[in-house]
């Protein structure tokens, strides 16, 4: 292997969750979900919430230091501010979710455009573009939420079925940097037990510690202000 990855491929970042108020007179971030991956958010301060979606209901799941909270492919979430609330971010299969994993709630006529959702879901370069991507997120969102509030799953669904077509000309770049992520260090601990029950230990000569600092400490993420890191995947296999 070339490099060294984080423990089992995953992608972090840092969040501090945005203090702008939405049209429901909640402060927070862009709801949207992810299709393959799942989401921790371990709190390391403040206060909030996490609102999240799935065909089971809606659900508000309160966010303080010490708490993390995880959720599967499919769950829309939204954090949710209460007072200076900071989450550490732990992303499975790491670059999946930068190379379009994510969907937003947007309404159903952005959704049903590729290029103006793209055009939408571009990643903002000032806090105005962000908090318009943000509101139109909410828009599409709270729909959603009062469907299942009313016992009605369909609308999820039929968001689900949106987002799947949305992202399904891309899976095929996918695979490469899941191959490289984290399938490559499933299999290299393999690799590894299958060395130690030989008696083998030379892979212990690669020990050492590596360190990464952020490569954007202030960005502009889908929840908060993220300090993104860029973290190498093994490159052999990817194009």
């Amino acid at each position: 292997m070339n490099e060294f990855p984080l423990p089992g491929g995953i992608g972090v970042s840092h969040l501090r969750a945005y203090d702008w108020t939405a049209e429901d007179g909640v402060c927070g971030g862009s709801p949207h979900i992810h299709l393959a991956c799942t989401e921790a958010y371990v709190v390391t301060g403040g206060r909030g919430a996490v609102q999240t979606l799935s065909v089971g209901g809606y659900v508000e799941t309160p966010l303080e230091a010490g708490v993390i909270a995880w959720f599967a492919p499919g769950t829309v979430h939204r954090m949710v501010q209460d007072d200076d609330l900071r989450v550490t971010v732990l992303m499975q299969n790491s670059g999946l979710p930068e190379a379009g994993d994510a969907v937003f709630t947007f309404p159903p006529e952005v959704l049903a455009d590729a290029a103006a959702y793209a055009e939408a879901a571009a990643p903002p370069k000032t806090d105005h573009g962000a908090r318009r991507r943000r509101d139109l997120a909410v828009r599409g969102y709270l729909p959603l939420r009062d469907a299942l509030l009313d016992g009605d799953p369909e609308p999820l669904r039929t968001f689900h079925r949106v987002a799947v077509a949305l992202v399904a000309p891309k899976v095929a770049e996918w695979v490469p940097r899941w191959r490289a992520g984290a399938l490559k260090a499933a299999e290299l601990t393999g690799a590894h037990l299958q060395a130690l029950a030989d008696g083998d230990g030379s892979h212990l000569d690669q020990s050492g510690v590596r360190v990464a600092t952020p490569s954007n400490p202030d960005g502009y993420g889908m929840c908060g202000r993220r300090a993104e890191y860029d973290i190498p995947l093994d490159q052999e296999g990817l194009p």
